[in-house]
């Protein structure tokens, strides 16, 4: 599957690559506010974590969180500077090495931010699961003490 990515980018022109980057940047940017959420969210429920039980599996998931914010900031720069260096691929100087690279390494963000998206997903899909779960035990406490 590499391979075809790899053929692919090579395919691509400046103008795709360009608009490649800012649709990267803009959902890297979304994930960046939602990390901002997730932080609120883990900090609105910390008591209930901590009370969870099971606050190793609860801990792991909120350094995950920590490491998937340090990773999406680290590829915001990396697709920053990337869209900064497209110059190479639009000035009309036949730099054959330099835009081979820059091929190069578009095909590898498309690579890495794949993979962090994959990975962005469980982590979002593992954080909701223990707050509903929270919420569920919440509901369940506030009914028994109804009756």
């Amino acid at each position: 599957m590499k391979i075809s990515k790899l053929k692919y980018t090579e395919w691509l022109d400046a103008d795709e690559m360009h608009e490649a980057s800012k649709e990267w940047l803009s959902e890297l940017n979304f994930i960046k506010d939602e990390h901002l959420f997730f932080e609120d969210l883990v900090t609105q429920f910390t008591s209930q974590l901590i009370a969870f039980g099971n606050f190793s599996s609860n801990k792991e998931v909120i350094d995950a969180i920590n490491r998937s914010q340090k990773q999406n900031n680290t590829l915001i720069e990396a697709v920053k500077i990337h869209e900064n260096e497209l110059h190479i691929m639009v000035d009309g100087i036949d730099q054959l090495a330099e835009e081979k690279a820059y091929t190069k390494e578009h095909s590898d963000l498309i690579v890495a931010i794949t993979e962090f998206l994959k990975e962005y997903k469980s982590l979002k899909t593992q954080l909701f699961d223990i707050v509903k779960k929270i919420k569920k035990d919440d509901k369940n406490r506030h009914l028994l003490d109804r009756k």
